[in-house]
């Protein structure tokens, strides 16, 4: 069946189902069968649509399946639901993956992903090895398994294969070098949650001497899955897009105009033709990327667009960010705000970049501090495990702030983690 045939039936089935749809199309003719005539979905609406307890994006009750946590703050958190057979198939979909990812039959494969508190990774992780054609014997150890326990574990049962994100391989190589110097029984290192930086490579080859870092596939919570591995590319930002069913698109980030060759960054937006409950359609995910083959639908991650920022395993929503600032700063100091993400000593850190009257300024750090950490306690957690930087505050003077030398508009995100 063709991608635009399966679009116009998803796109007709979302506006008879979904609320949140039946407006956004309102005007829109029917059928519609190319992806570039919908429009983009603006976050803050299709959030505050995806309600918990009076939900317009769902499509019908939500009786079969699994709920997991994206982000948001304790007081409005950010769920996506699933049924239970669009996990499975985007379990055994990603699955498909896990060869060109390096997987070879019998490997011993520890999954030191994180569970529990509607984390979807470490199930994630589970089903998909389940599903995978490949055989292998699985080490359910979870993130939150303490590093002498993991370490035991991964040579008491000679894992072959950790999978986990870069900041906790990073803490177990750690750990792994202080207590017995290296583990040369591991052959494969697939990671997924975080990008993967050259200072994070040097301490894994020193605890793994053998083995290769590779990327488990590319995919969110809240968008589902998006690329696989691209088997013998050395470059591991690289995949390839899960078609039929999944339909990636890099756009221009102040048009919204298709970008259709390579090398020309963009947005990440996908249209999932697959699921029906919680619809995913022209889905800014978040990221920026460039086409490498656009025919053969490969792409290459650039680092976050303006949507969220991705702090180590940690998404803090900037629309949160700004209502933390608004919320401590009772004096009206702040005139201007930037979030700006860096990585330094193989974690990564978050900064707010605030213009305006720098004087008693440290009280109101402190509040922000203590406003991130009532929002999003697991920034706090992560900061605590020594997974990422606590967060900095950085003031500069009032025309300080970077600003889009083409359109003069504010940069409300910049990643200087690439």
């Amino acid at each position: 069946m063709a991608a635009g045939h399966n679009l116009a039936e998803l796109v007709a089935f979302a506006r008879a189902n979904s609320p949140f749809y039946r407006d956004l199309y309102a005007a829109l003719p029917h059928p519609v069968t190319r992806v570039a005539d919908l429009p983009i979905i603006d976050h803050s609406a299709f959030w505050a649509a995806n309600d918990l307890h009076d939900n317009r994006l769902l499509t019908g009750a939500h009786e079969d399946g699994i709920v997991f946590k994206t982000g948001g703050t304790t007081s409005a958190p950010r769920v996506s639901l699933y049924t239970r057979d669009e996990w499975r198939a985007m379990s055994r979909t990603f699955g498909t993956g896990l060869a060109a990812a390096g997987l070879r039959a019998g490997d011993r494969v520890a999954n030191l992903f994180y569970a529990g508190e509607l984390y979807s990774s470490f199930v994630f992780t589970l089903n998909c090895l389940q599903d995978c054609t490949i055989p292998t014997v699985q080490l359910p150890i979870a993130g939150s398994a303490a590093p002498d326990f993991v370490l035991r574990a991964v040579q008491d049962f000679a894992a072959t294969v950790l999978a986990a994100p870069p900041t906790s391989l990073c803490r177990l190589a750690e750990h792994v070098a202080d207590a017995v110097g290296a583990v040369p029984s591991v052959r494969l290192i697939l990671f997924s949650g975080e990008a993967f930086y050259a200072d994070q490579r040097a301490l894994l080859a020193a605890a793994f001497p053998n083995a290769e870092v590779r990327s488990i596939g590319y995919a969110s919570v809240d968008a589902g899955i998006l690329g696989a591995p691209v088997a013998g590319e050395p470059d591991a930002r690289v995949h390839q897009a899960f078609a039929p069913d999944k339909l990636v698109e890099i756009v221009d980030q102040h048009t919204g105009e298709p970008i259709e060759e390579p090398g020309r960054p963009g947005r990440v937006l996908v249209t999932d033709l697959v699921r029906r409950l919680l619809p995913v359609i022209r889905y800014p995910v978040g990221d920026l990327a460039e086409w490498v083959d656009v025919a053969a639908g490969t792409f290459r991650l650039l680092g976050r667009a303006e949507e969220g920022a991705r702090v180590g395993l940690v998404t803090v929503y900037l629309d949160d960010l700004r209502e933390i600032v608004e919320s401590a700063d009772t004096g009206g100091r702040v005139g201007g705000m930037q979030v700006v993400l860096r990585h330094r000593e193989a974690r990564d850190e978050l900064v707010l970049r605030l213009s305006g009257t720098a004087s008693g300024i440290d009280a109101l750090n402190d509040a922000l501090a203590a406003g991130l950490a009532r929002a999003r306690p697991m920034f706090t957690e992560q900061v605590e495990r020594g997974q990422i930087h606590p967060l900095a505050v950085e003031w500069v003077r009032p025309g300080e702030l970077r600003v889009n030398p083409r359109t003069g508009k504010l940069v409300r995100l910049i990643d200087e983690r690439v």
